[in-house]
């Protein structure tokens, strides 16, 4: 299939400097806030990029639980694919797309596991079935049936039927830590916007303009 001819004009918006808060998560603050605005499906679901040890890339989406100047939060399966590169190589890359606001926010930065009370909070907040899904997956292995699945689910809910879900030992969260944060805005002849914030040593950010 040819698709050389498959575009559209950006035409929705410009990004200035002046425009910019200091700040680069006061910035996705204000765009997180747009994109809800605007009813996004899922603004909060973001690509995260890793590298194995063998500098193998793995590419996934998740969902961003929440956010502050500490970084940038999501939750999964410590025996997953993506908890095994992160243990390799913590450097990874999220990335949210925002096409409909012919937007882009791309974060470079380190991961790290949250505290066992920060998951521990997070984990009860979660509805009763989702609690129970994080026990039944053993995420990215083989597994034979969707049957065996639901059987193992059915068995853990005859198990935890009297009580609290406990958290599972193996699940919890990471934190991203940003070293860059680029904000790309679509523009007209894919004439882009772009603008990069990268911490300084002493937690600053400066702010710069890449080409498009």
């Amino acid at each position: 299939m040819d698709l050389s001819n498959f575009r559209e004009e950006y035409l929705k918006g410009t990004l200035h400097r002046k425009d910019l808060c200091a700040n680069p998560i006061e910035q996705f603050q204000r765009w997180f806030n747009q994109a809800l605005e605007a009813k996004i499906p899922e603004p909060n679901s973001m690509s995260v990029a890793t590298v194995n040890a063998s500098g193998v890339p793995s590419l996934r989406t998740v969902l961003l639980k929440y956010f502050s100047d500490d970084g940038f939060v999501f939750f999964t399966n410590y025996e997953s694919h993506k908890a095994h590169d992160i243990s390799e190589n913590p450097r990874v890359c999220l990335m949210f797309p925002w096409v409909a606001l012919e937007r882009q926010v791309i974060i470079y930065g380190q991961a790290a596991k949250v505290s066992h009370a920060e998951s521990l909070r997070y984990f009860m907040k979660r509805p009763r079935e989702s609690r129970l899904g994080a026990w039944v997956s053993h995420q990215s292995s083989v597994i034979s049936s969707r049957k065996l699945l639901e059987m193992k689910l059915m068995e853990l809910k005859r198990k935890f039927s009297d009580g609290e879900i406990p958290i599972p030992s193996f699940w919890g969260g990471f934190r991203v830590v940003p070293s860059q944060i680029e904000f790309w805005q679509g523009g007209p002849g894919r004439v882009h916007d772009r603008f990069m914030y990268t911490r300084q040593e002493d937690a600053t950010w400066t702010i710069e303009r890449l080409q498009p």
